[in-house]
């Protein structure tokens, strides 16, 4: 029995091969599908499953999965790990699946595109999957812009995260930061002190905007001087200055001209080095 059974969407990624007959649905025994070792996704939600469970005992299966021979009697699953855990979780034998002639880069791919239309990857699992994309694959950041519909600077961030330490992607994984949060700590180049920084998030519980904030002042703060001498009279004088109005005053003085740079840390002390300098004035 042949039938059309492919959305716009999925025919468009896994387009039928002229000298390949048209797709057929099968009916599969649920133990002749192997998982695919490209699914982008690493965790399932055990809730989705079984909402998606009850479902397909009320419904049935509208949506086969799709697989590809891989010999003998075997198959590997390229879309619907979500309806076949579901169906496993019934306790059924058979499954309905579409058999594709699809290479490994087109299974990671659909994979990944599948998964982003259906429920969101976290955005660890998508910067893996795009890193294989590209290590694996040969893709260029542009080619996956256009094949997942996002921008090249979305693409381009998720994979910079992966440059992060193992434990702070953990706390990603884990849900104990977010994706704002790790591209924040990318500000810091010294992976000392993105560890340091990422457990004051996780301890203060400090927002994405709060840890951009300080993330960006660390970074400021961290950038080596200008190799010389510091002229011992200048660093007197912004000691004293440190001391007088209690915060933070650099000297940057030049051969003709110079600048003073006094920080503050709210409105309030804004307000309090304003009347410490003009007192008596």
């Amino acid at each position: 029995m042949e039938r059309k059974v492919l959305g716009k969407g999925l025919e468009a990624l896994i387009p039928s091969d002229a000298q390949v007959p048209k797709e057929k649905i099968l009916t599969l025994k649920v133990s002749q599908i192997e998982p695919s070792p490209f699914q982008p996704r690493l965790t399932f939600s055990q809730e989705k499953i079984e909402e998606l469970a009850q479902s397909i005992r009320e419904k049935g299966i509208i949506q086969p999965v799709i697989v590809r021979a891989v010999g003998g009697d075997r198959y590997e699953l390229i879309a619907g790990e979500r309806r076949l855990r579901a169906v496993q979780h019934l306790g059924l034998e058979e499954i309905p699946a579409i058999l594709r002639r699809v290479s490994d880069s087109d299974v990671l791919e659909l994979s990944i595109i599948e998964n982003i239309q259906r429920e969101e990857l976290h955005p660890l699992e998508e910067a893996k999957a795009y890193k294989r994309l590209v290590q694996e694959f040969g893709f260029t950041q542009e080619t996956i812009a256009g094949r997942v519909g996002k921008d090249k600077s979305s693409i381009s961030n998720l994979l910079r995260i992966l440059n992060l330490p193992e434990k702070i992607q953990d706390y990603l994984s884990q849900n104990l930061i977010t994706f704002g949060h790790a591209r924040a700590l990318l500000a810091l180049v010294d992976q000392k002190h993105q560890m340091a920084f990422c457990g004051r998030i996780v301890k203060h519980g400090l927002s994405v905007r709060q840890t951009e904030l300080l993330a960006a002042g660390k970074a400021n703060r961290s950038k080596k001087p200008k190799i010389g001498v510091a002229d011992p009279h200048i660093q007197d004088l912004q000691d004293r200055l440190r001391h007088a109005l209690g915060t933070k005053v650099r000297i940057h003085h030049g051969k003709k001209r110079g600048r003073l740079e006094i920080e503050y840390y709210s409105l309030e002390d804004l307000q309090r080095l304003l009347r410490l300098l003009t007192a008596g004035g």
